[in-house]
C-alpha cells in the first residue's frame, strides 16, 4: 500500500479523555493530511463528557468514537506513538517512535470539572500544533 500521509496514534490509558481530545484536536487542524487514530492501554466504557464538551465548545464533534484497544493491525498503520500522560505504557514496537507527552493534570492542584478539561485541551492542542508542523516540514 502506498501511503503518503502519516499515520499518528495517540495512547492514554482509558482512550476517553487525553488520547481522544489529541486525536480529535489533529483530525480537526490536519484535515486529511494526517492519518490519525487513538487507542488505549485500559480502554475505559465510553467517553468523558467534560472531554467531549471541551472539544464542542471548539466546534469540534467526536462522532462516533469510542474508547478502543491498541491492536497489532492497529500499529501496522502508523509512523509515530504519541502517549499522553505519565499513566499508560506502551511498548516499544520496531520502527515506530515513541513519543511522551507529559500533560498536565489541573486536578493536582486543585482544578476540577470543565475548567480542569479546558486546561488539558489547551495544552494538548499546543503539542498537536507542534507536531503537525513538525509533520509537514517533513514533506
Amino acid at each position: 500500500m502506498d501511503r503518503t500521509e502519516p499515520g499518528v496514534l495517540f495512547v492514554c490509558v482509558r482512550n476517553s479523555g487525553k488520547s481522544q481530545l489529541a486525536a480529535a484536536l489533529m483530525r480537526h487542524r490536519a484535515g486529511t493530511s494526517v492519518r490519525v487514530y487513538s487507542a488505549g492501554t485500559e480502554p475505559g466504557q465510553e467517553l468523558n463528557p467534560e472531554s467531549v464538551a471541551s472539544l464542542a465548545e471548539w466546534g469540534i464533534p467526536v462522532p462516533g468514537e469510542h474508547p478502543k484497544p491498541i491492536s497489532p493491525e492497529l500499529l501496522r498503520t502508523v509512523d509515530l506513538i504519541v502517549v499522553l500522560g505519565r499513566a499508560a505504557v506502551v511498548e516499544p514496537k520496531p520502527g515506530i517512535p515513541i513519543r511522551t507527552w507529559d500533560t498536565p493534570e489541573p486536578s493536582e492542584h486543585g482544578i476540577g470539572g470543565i475548567a480542569r478539561m479546558r486546561l488539558i485541551r489547551d495544552d494538548i492542542d499546543a503539542r498537536v500544533r507542534g507536531l503537525l508542523d513538525e509533520l509537514r516540514a517533513q514533506d
